[in-house]
């Protein structure tokens, strides 16, 4: 990933010379101050349950919908998933401004990427991306989960707010983490299809809903294929059981 202070022969208007792992749209300033203000920011946040499961050749995110100001539930409707790339999708966790920004980046990153290189970015170049987006403290206190499908497969990345990037048959992040996850660990298997894998995420995302406070009002559920991304909502969860 460039730093502001090394730019020495790289064309801004160019793509041919820049790093596929930076962002084409530059460096972004200021990322001590950004990190600072997060750190005591009292904005809306997603308290959340996100979840994301490799189907095989495909990838199931699911999401519960409520965001929180405290201990005031500010939203009852938030899409906590979000199309990034042609063939992948972003769950959220966290500041739901900076979630939003990153999100709108990665768009953006994406999109310049395929005028300027004629194909479309890998997952691994995606994934190691955000997470040096992540990295670069302007979208602090976010942890987001990346799914999506290239030439070789389905891939789920778990990724931390400092931009620590993993790649996992399936994650979890949010407040709710701990009481999906031990529904995913009794309940995944692998080469488990797409309608089992929406099944088994339904039934996680429920269990959080029930012991964590943060986590509830619906479920957003994707499913990512090759041949795109289709987001669901559901607010009676037990229609999906």
């Amino acid at each position: 990933m460039r730093t502001p202070a090394d730019r020495s022969g790289l064309d801004p208007l160019s793509g041919d010379q820049s790093d596929v792992f930076g962002p084409e749209l530059g460096e972004f300033p200021h990322a001590d101050e950004r990190r600072a203000q997060a750190a005591t920011d009292d904005g809306m946040k997603t308290g959340t349950t996100t979840i994301g499961i490799n189907a095989g050749d495909a990838v199931v995110l699911a999401t519960d919908m409520r965001a929180s100001m405290g201990n005031m539930v500010s939203s009852k409707d938030v899409q906590k998933v979000e199309q990034i790339h042609p063939t992948g999708a972003l769950t959220i966790a966290g500041s739901v401004s900076a979630a939003q920004s990153l999100i709108e980046t990665l768009k953006a990153e994406s999109n310049l990427f395929e005028v300027r290189r004629s194909k479309q970015m890998s997952m691994q170049a995606l994934s190691t991306l955000t997470g040096n987006l992540l990295r670069s403290g302007a979208f602090y206190i976010v942890s987001p989960i990346l799914g999506g499908v290239d030439d070789t497969g389905a891939h789920v990345y778990s990724i931390d707010a400092l931009g620590g990037t993993t790649e996992e048959d399936y994650a979890v992040s949010g407040s709710g983490s701990q009481f999906a996850l031990g529904v995913l660990e009794q309940q995944f298997e692998e080469e488990m299809g797409i309608e089992d894998a929406k099944t088994v995420a339904t039934k996680a995302i429920k269990s959080a809903m029930e012991r964590d406070t943060a986590s509830g009002n619906g479920i957003n559920i994707a499913v990512v294929t090759d041949e795109g991304v289709e987001v669901t909502k559901e607010k009676e969860i037990d229609k999906l059981l």
